[in-house]
């Protein structure tokens, strides 16, 4: 048994297995440890650990109650079914063993807020996460994924948590999958098809019902980016933004939060929807606003923001945003199909422009141009849209 005081904190390694026939020892060399080497904190490193009995799990319990703050770390995934099984993992912090991955040479299969998806082989994908501390941001989207998958709806399931360099990524199986954006770069002319079937998973989708607290309410959130922008719209345009997104209705039907072609895949003739971290409830309002900003919005003064992001020429992307609003509206008039594409504008530029300005678009030239589009995008659409429902 080896240890280590760093930061105040002992660290314990532990090895083999811990049944009956030693768990005695194992604790009074634990508790020799303990008053050895002074310290506020305990960490049970369990690498080398492949298997603990009950009378093992007695014995950590017992260091449990002499050290309100142990954890448990590098636990095999063998360990955690027994930790996880017993209610030990409620008790005290668990950590998994990762097994590492490296994405060198993968190609990169999409960008989103919060992580960039890579192609390991022709069967897998890993979306490797930005943060650090993203793990609760993992087991978050896991969970999501989990919960539309057993509402019906067509998606892959990670299986699996990897560790990537200093970040972590979740694992998918996409056999031989190609994601909207590639098979329409390849076949401009197919873009109808295309359309066709993004839009009925789309109304799959927001027919689908979802229990209270289940999932983030959408509205809530836009609710924050609107309210944020008080700061830097004119009085009377800001209030009204806000009272816009507060009489917007509520519903319980499920959104994706970021409906994009690069999210949506072919896999074996079956359509599937992945990255599935935005996942929320709401008004589809708020989707095709998400829509909007991917398919227009963020290309509008620089086309090539659009072509490096969703791998399409920006006049397809906006070819596809109109056909696709129609196609969702069931409707071939101008009108109708314009009144409904400024109120997703309305949230789209709010919500592009504090994105702008929180990741410091003040102190960029291109920065103050996106700034500057919404802001008059903002005071023209707010002079005659007096409602966001449809």
């Amino acid at each position: 048994m080896n240890a280590i005081t760093e930061n105040n904190t002992l660290t314990v390694a532990l090895s083999g297995r811990i049944d009956s026939s030693n768990a005695s020892a194992v604790e009074a060399e634990a508790m020799e440890l303990r008053e050895k080497h002074p310290h506020s904190g305990l960490i049970l490193d369990l690498k080398d650990l492949t298997y603990i009995s009950s009378a093992g799990l007695r014995v950590v319990l017992r260091l449990k109650k002499l050290e309100p703050d142990l954890k448990l770390t590098n636990v095999s995934a063998e360990v955690y079914e027994i930790l996880d099984m017993t209610g030990f993992a409620e008790m005290m912090p668990v950590e998994k063993a990762y097994r590492t991955l490296s994405i060198e040479g993968c190609e990169v299969i999409g960008r989103g807020a919060n992580g960039t998806v890579y192609r390991i082989d022709k069967d897998t994908v890993v979306k490797v996460y930005r943060s650090a501390d993203c793990l609760p941001d993992v087991q978050r989207e896991r969970e999501l994924a989990r919960k539309a998958f057993v509402l019906g709806i067509p998606t892959a399931i990670p299986y699996d948590v990897v560790k990537v360099g200093d970040s972590y990524g979740s694992v998918f199986e996409l056999l031989n999958s190609r994601s909207f954006s590639k098979l329409i770069a390849a076949d401009p002319a197919g873009v109808d098809t295309y359309v066709d079937l993004y839009v009925d998973l789309m109304k799959k989708m927001h027919s689908t019902h979802v229990k209270p607290g289940e999932m983030p309410e959408m509205k809530n959130i836009a609710l924050d980016w609107v309210s944020f922008l008080r700061d830097y719209l004119p009085a009377g345009q800001a209030e009204k933004l806000v009272a816009l997104v507060e009489a917007v209705p509520e519903r319980d039907t499920l959104l994706h939060g970021d409906y994009h072609t690069n999210n949506i895949v072919m896999q074996n003739d079956e359509v599937l929807i992945i990255d599935m971290d935005t996942l929320c409830v709401g008004h589809p309002i708020f989707e095709l606003a998400s829509m909007y900003l991917g398919f227009v919005a963020f290309g509008e003064l620089d086309p090539n923001v659009t072509l490096n992001f969703l791998k399409l020429p920006f006049e397809t992307a906006v070819l596809f945003w109109k056909k696709a609003l129609a196609k969702y509206l069931d409707s071939q008039d101008p009108q109708r199909v314009r009144e409904v594409e400024e109120k997703a504008m309305v949230i789209g530029y709010a919500r592009l422009m504090r994105r702008t300005i929180r990741r410091s678009g003040f102190d960029t030239e291109d920065g103050r141009a996106v700034i500057a589009l919404c802001k008059s995008r903002l005071a023209d659409l707010l002079g005659r849209v007096d409602t966001l429902d449809f």
